[in-house]
């Protein structure tokens, strides 16, 4: 773990997480209209300057419980990290945290694209702090801290069982956590003004598939990245090809149903294929077969593009589709391991109980992130109001909130 080359790989991945972000404020940037642009990639932004203080100064040491049944770690037991700094092995500890950090960042900035040409940014920020507060970090204790999640397979089947929950990079902790905490935004918000189908075009194309390229990228390094922890990289190599596989097969899933429904594959179609296949190979990639990764790709590209339809038929404006792409990515990745785990699957030589735990850690964090975040969301609407007002949604948020205009466009 603390060899040099482990430490080297380490920086890397941390590097590589923490520029999905910006991978993120593209790819959403590109899919809002042009006034509001700037509005859209600051929440990214503003997700990385707070999340990132708040994990140094007291978000890690709640990502860490005693026992399984606390509900997340002293937050004042390494207050500003100054018990880890001071430690013999501080030069890993603390990259660990870091690791750690870029994670956190992530998953909070994930669920701005449910509110984008809507939102406040003062209350958004609000909403970061708290929600980190109480919905991330915790949730982070449960499936790696040592909570619930974590020792679920002890509890129902015995400590010899061998049964446990996998999730090795996200799916409960990450996805499905920032897609259950989206569908509760975008209630509380509610819909745009004109919400239907069509209610608006990308404003910029090449930005959006640039952040997906960014994502991908960065996926590496967050797959792949907790690897250096071991000491032995023993899994890698399967990590690493499993989400490049898994991406592509998702492109291939999303275009053809774009080209059955529509007539036509699209480019925003085909990287949010990408994504869609990424989200569902984050818990399952270090525990499939490269051919089975191949195949949840696929059902994910497929699946999440049947998923974004659903907001027209139930009513909720989900702006850019987090919910139908991570919430449902999430699940299908998390759930698959049940059936497909290498040895441990329902058909892949296991039985039902892992396919159980696997249900039973999705469903818990989808119940508690929605209901936190809904509950966060209608403090702020109800207090300080956390929604622009009509006028200003109409004409952009750019200019009203940050004073700044995402393009200078010379005048004919």
């Amino acid at each position: 773990m603390d060899a040099p080359g482990n430490i080297s790989w380490g920086v890397t991945a941390t590097a590589l997480v923490l520029l999905m972000t910006p991978g993120v404020a593209f790819f959403y940037g590109g899919l809002v209209k042009a006034k509001s642009v700037i509005s859209m990639m600051m929440m990214s932004f503003g997700s990385i300057g707070l999340i990132a203080v708040l994990w140094v100064l007291y978000g890690f040491s709640m990502s860490t419980v005693d026992s399984p049944g606390a509900f997340a770690g002293d937050p004042f037991a390494d207050f500003g990290l100054a018990a880890s700094a001071a430690e013999p092995g501080a030069n890993v500890a603390l990259l660990s945290v870091a690791y750690g950090a870029t994670f956190a960042i992530i998953t909070v900035a994930l669920i701005s694209g449910a509110i984008a040409d809507r939102a406040r940014f003062g209350p958004w920020l609000i909403f970061v702090g708290v929600f980190a507060t109480i919905g991330y970090f915790p949730i982070a204790a449960w499936v790696w801290g040592g909570g619930w999640i974590m020792n679920l397979g002890k509890a129902l089947f015995g400590e010899d069982s061998g049964v446990a929950v996998i999730d090795y990079a996200g799916g409960t902790a990450v996805h499905i956590n920032a897609g259950a905490a989206a569908l509760a935004l975008a209630l509380v918000l509610g819909r745009r003004i004109g919400f239907s189908r069509g209610i608006q075009r990308p404003h910029n194309v090449p930005l959006t598939l640039l952040g997906a390229a960014l994502l991908w990228f960065g996926w590496i390094g967050f797959n792949a990245g907790a690897e250096w922890t071991s000491g032995d990289m023993g899994k890698v190599g399967l990590i690493a090809i499993n989400t490049l596989g898994a991406g592509a097969a998702g492109i291939l899933g999303w275009i053809l149903v774009e080209r059955i429904k529509d007539g036509k594959p699209t480019s925003v179609g085909a990287v949010s294929g990408a994504v869609a296949g990424l989200v569902a190979i984050t818990p399952a990639c270090a525990d499939l077969a490269p051919g089975w990764a191949l195949l949840l790709g696929a059902l994910s590209g497929t699946l999440c593009a049947l998923a974004v339809e659903m907001k027209y038929r139930l009513g909720f404006d989900d702006s850019l589709d987090v919910v139908g792409l991570h919430l449902v990515g999430g699940l299908l990745g998390t759930v698959y391991l049940g059936f497909f785990a290498t040895g441990q699957g329902l058909f892949t030589g296991g039985d039902l109980r892992l396919l159980a735990v696997q249900v039973i850690a999705s469903g818990g964090v989808l119940i508690y992130s929605f209901v936190v975040s809904l509950l966060i969301g209608l403090a702020i609407e109800k207090t300080i109001g956390f929604r622009v007002t009509g006028e200003d949604e109409v004409a952009g948020v750019d200019l009203v909130v940050h004073g700044e205009s995402g393009y200078a466009l010379a005048e004919s």
